[in-house]
């Protein structure tokens, strides 16, 4: 069930005080042109300025009673209500002339001859009126069309833009909302196909750990694994799935608090140097054992960089781990800092196995597996790239990808100083 709220037509205050206004400028400005034109004496000066005191007075009182009786809110359509007003006016212009000409003119000929003239003035200032009306409510024709088929969900509806007035501004201001509702419905389009995608995926690489620990866990209490070397390797493996699915709980979450705008950054002067230090002391061992040859270098100009150091590690982290992962016996992995224009630059880069073509655009998309590299097997839960990225972009940065396959990978990410 839905309801409306009506609203009662808004009087302007200031509407009437601008009308009243313009009737006794146009008074003043007619003694001040009766005076200077015919030069009267003062007796006739006064006769006219109680005249048309009486005219305008008549024309105030008439006009303000129709727009407090609501009449331009009554009217069904808008061409009736701008031909009222036409209507009106000539009226008031008639009657004004017309009583003027009575005083004034000796000659019954010529007081005729003005009512048929101001006959046809009236009359051609209404036909005017009416085109102009018509040709103001084809444009609010369109936008109302405009609004219907908005409503209906075609927010690809556009209403052409004529002119530069008020009525060309509201078609640019519907056109600028029917964008903005396109580009909105078009966001939440993808993240409820980002959503259902997470759900499916998470609910996959969740499922497949429980099920082969499930598996180990009973076979191990109903002891039909008797070798200690498969029960040791069993417990290893139990061991490995548990950090598996705690990392990718941790992911999910961190990626949930960053779409929802919860990633707070906590930024310090800090040396970048040092942390690029410690993240490739945290490989080291893992390096050695596969001989592949891990360095760093940093320019020794840069000074301290404004940041969260420890969201900027997790990028690091992230990075040399995937270096790392991907980079085969005797290869060689480095992260390479430097200053440029406006910030800092820092490359990740390794001798692996390299990304496909077809991949790159998508290797940030959650949970993209487009290759082996990326496959849960390896260790990656394929969200540390997602999670990457809006670090960067919470600082500012930006971050992106240089590969092909069997040349080796890298990584760059940009850190503006501010």
């Amino acid at each position: 069930m839905t309801s409306t709220t009506q609203t009662r037509p808004v009087h302007s205050p200031g509407l009437p005080l601008r009308y009243l206004f313009g009737v006794l400028l146009t008074l003043a400005l007619a003694l001040a042109l009766f005076y200077l034109v015919m030069r009267p004496s003062m007796f006739e000066l006064e006769a006219m300025a109680l005249f048309l005191s009486i005219t305008a007075g008549i024309s105030v009182l008439a006009g303000y009673g129709a727009y407090r009786a609501g009449w331009i809110y009554r009217s069904p359509r808008i061409t009736w209500t701008l031909l009222g007003g036409y209507a009106l006016a000539s009226i008031l212009t008639f009657v004004n002339v017309w009583m003027t000409a009575r005083l004034m003119f000796a000659s019954q000929h010529d007081l005729l001859l003005a009512t048929v003239l101001l006959v046809f003035a009236g009359g051609i200032a209404m036909s005017l009126g009416y085109f102009m009306a018509a040709a103001l409510n084809d444009s609010i024709s369109e936008l109302n069309a405009g609004a219907r088929a908005v409503a209906d969900g075609d927010l690809d509806a556009r209403v052409p833009v004529r002119g530069n007035n008020e009525m060309a501004e509201l078609a640019q201001t519907f056109n600028t909302m029917a964008s903005q509702l396109q580009t909105a419905d078009r966001k939440q389009r993808q993240l409820d196909t980002m959503r259902r995608n997470l759900v499916a995926w998470a609910g996959h690489d969740l499922r497949t750990p429980l099920a082969s620990i499930q598996v180990m866990i009973e076979a191990l209490a109903d002891d039909i694994i008797q070798d200690p070397d498969t029960v040791g390797r069993y417990h290893r493996t139990i061991q490995r799935d548990v950090q598996a699915l705690t990392h990718l709980i941790d992911d999910l979450f961190d990626l949930a608090q960053y779409d929802a705008g919860g990633l707070e950054l906590d930024r310090h002067p800090t040396s970048l140097a040092d942390l690029i230090s410690d993240s490739i002391e945290r490989f080291s061992e893992a390096a050695a054992q596969q001989s592949i040859q891990l360095s760093g270098r940093v320019d020794e100009t840069m000074g301290l960089v404004y940041i969260d150091a420890q969201k900027i590690e997790r990028v690091l982290t992230n990075l040399i781990a995937n270096a790392v992962r991907h980079t085969p016996k005797e290869g060689s992995v480095w992260v390479i800092a430097k200053a440029v224009s406006d910030g800092t630059q820092v490359e990740v880069g390794d001798s692996g196995e390299g990304i496909s073509q077809h991949d790159l655009p998508y290797i940030f998309d959650q949970f993209y597996r487009g290759e082996k590299s990326r496959s849960r097997s390896t260790g990656g839960s394929g969200l540390g790239l997602t999670i990457t990225r809006r670090i960067i972009q919470a600082h500012g940065g930006d971050i992106w990808v240089e590969s092909e396959r069997g040349r080796g990978t890298r990584f760059f990410f940009f850190l503006p100083d501010k």
